[in-house]
């Protein structure tokens, strides 16, 4: 089955081919970053008009990566949330009505299991059961994974996403647009221990989260030692050790509580280079393997929605014809697929 994945559930422009039986076949993205940079974030109208700008012909790319034709595709899945929903209603629209034109089922997916499935394109794939970190601009979860559709909430962020604390603490120490990659470079020039930062509820049971008191003590601190030398870079050092620290405990307590044997990290915040190096070594260190998608998957792209779609219509899963978004889509209400009777 070859299934065509579109995701435009924010700022990038996704597009992929998948086939259950030879792999990805082609994939192509447009980011939307450089545009947005003006503003210091999304704007969703602006996100939505290139959407519709740019979709049918980064559709077009990937079918010529692949060499196939529109009529090749036997299936379209489309990113129906969570999301901005102008711009998921370009998407979605754009997916079903193609699939309606080529006489091919559409499906629509949610944007976190498109995420959580990511590693599984990679070829050392984790194997079910295991508990994702998913951790965003937008989310910061723990989840157990037991099979596709099978999912329980472990924890999450009580308050800010860990890469929206990142985005908002760039920008406080004018460190530019997107801020979890220019925070990350600017913290190779500082000391982590210049000075102190606390660990957001690591003493308390559980594994909620929270990052907006993080984010408060790192203002206050930047307001004190304003002027001071390389303060930027040693306060983004301090700020995403701490970040790390965070999320590295939490991760562990999600182990020993589900007893899992695999880690699996994705989103966005997955690409921080010292949350993978941290989270390996605890996993050499404690027992379990740890997973995540190439640095290419990590952020919002066509390919995961691809897979997770052709999983679920490969299990017999079918949508009723209409154009399905939703801005919040919580992903413990998600269900497994049910095949036809």
């Amino acid at each position: 089955m070859r299934v065509l994945g579109i995701e435009t559930s924010c700022d990038e422009t996704g597009v992929a081919l998948y086939d259950s039986e030879r792999g990805l076949l082609g994939h192509a993205l447009h980011s939307q970053v450089k545009t947005h940079a003006a503003y210091g974030g999304v704007v969703p109208e602006i996100a939505s008009r290139d959407h519709v700008r740019k979709l049918l012909p980064l559709v077009q790319l990937c079918l010529q990566q692949a060499e196939l034709e529109r009529g090749d595709i036997d299936a379209v899945a489309y990113t129906a949330g969570p999301g901005l929903i102008g711009a998921l209603l370009v998407g979605a629209s754009t997916g079903r009505s193609l699939a309606l034109a080529l006489g091919v089922p559409a499906l629509a997916v949610h944007h976190m299991e498109g995420h959580v499935l990511a590693p599984m394109l990679e070829d050392e794939a984790p194997d079910f059961p295991f508990v994702a970190l998913l951790v965003s601009g937008g989310h910061s979860m723990l989840v157990e994974v037991r099979a596709l559709g099978r999912y329980e909430l472990l924890g999450e962020t009580l308050d800010d996403a860990a890469g929206e604390a990142f985005d908002k603490t760039a920008k406080l120490l004018g460190l530019g647009y997107p801020g979890g990659p220019a925070l990350a470079k600017k913290a190779l020039e500082g000391d982590p221990d210049r000075f102190s930062f606390p660990r957001p509820m690591v003493n308390r049971p559980g594994l909620d989260m929270s990052f907006s008191g993080l984010k408060t003590h790192t203002r206050n601190l930047y307001r004190e030692h304003a002027g001071t030398p390389n303060v930027e870079a040693h306060i983004a050092a301090g700020f995403q050790q701490a970040i790390v620290d965070t999320l590295a405990i939490k991760c562990r307590r999600a182990m020993q509580q589900t007893r899992a044997q695999q880690l699996v990290i994705a989103g966005g915040v997955g690409a921080n280079q010292e949350l993978r190096q941290r989270l390996r070594a605890d996993g050499e260190r404690y027992g379990w393997g740890v997973a995540y998608p190439r640095l290419a998957f990590c952020t919002d792209n066509g390919a995961m929605i691809a897979y997770a779609g052709a999983q679920r219509l490969l299990a017999g899963e079918h949508t009723e014809l209409s154009i399905d978004a939703r801005a919040r889509w919580p992903l413990d209400q998600l269900a497994p697929p049910i095949a036809p009777a």
